[in-house]
């Protein structure tokens, strides 16, 4: 039996999930719509979005867990409450995805792998370079030459001024602001070397 470790509140993680046998997760514009749909029914009420990158076959996020005691007006509090109940909203999340993905294309079968993967976050620096590693994600897997023209990532939304779930203003904060956010990139964009230890297989 694979032994996972339990999603606590207050902790940050990297959240991490592929097709089963790396089959594509995404096959049309439509599916990624989908996945936000029930991203923000089934995860945002109980954890926190920094950033994302969706690629055809997989997926990576940074969350944060929420304290559910200090939530306020948040529907079904009381079925909320205690450690271990975020992973269910993941599989509900999971499960619902495939579910649509399955009639959609009359598809039967499983569409991820047994468990999502998922990772603590250890220490600041951790934090900085990994939200880098996630949205250079595209590039170091060579579906674009320069990460900053892939559609399928936070890192225009964090830059935008748009309306957005993510937790946009703690990450330019982090990085000092939008200049130093977009800087950082910048700096990074030819050092994909340094990040494979970020990798969750």
């Amino acid at each position: 039996m694979i032994k996972t470790i339990p999603l606590e509140p207050g902790l940050i993680y990297h959240i991490y999930n592929r097709g089963n046998n790396k089959e594509t997760i995404f096959r049309e514009k439509a599916n990624y719509i989908y996945f936000f749909q029930l991203w923000k029914k089934h995860i945002t009420p109980i954890a926190d979005t920094f950033v994302y990158s969706l690629l055809n076959n997989h997926f990576h996020a940074m969350v944060r867990i929420k304290n559910l005691a200090y939530s306020k007006n948040l529907a079904g509090f009381e079925n909320l409450r205690g450690l271990g109940k975020a992973e269910q909203h993941f599989s509900n999340f999971f499960n619902a995805y495939a579910k649509g993905f399955n009639n959609k294309y009359n598809r039967t079968g499983k569409l991820f792998e047994e468990r999502f993967k998922r990772k603590p976050i250890i220490n600041d620096a951790y934090f900085t370079q990994l939200i880098y590693y996630i949205h250079a994600n595209p590039q170091t897997h060579g579906f674009v030459d320069d990460f900053r023209t892939y559609p399928h990532t936070s890192y225009d939304s964090i830059l935008s001024f748009g309306k957005t779930n993510l937790m946009r203003d703690e990450v330019l904060d982090w990085f000092g602001g939008r200049e130093m956010f977009e800087k950082y990139h910048a700096d990074k964009f030819n050092d994909l070397k340094d990040i494979k230890e970020f990798e969750i297989e």
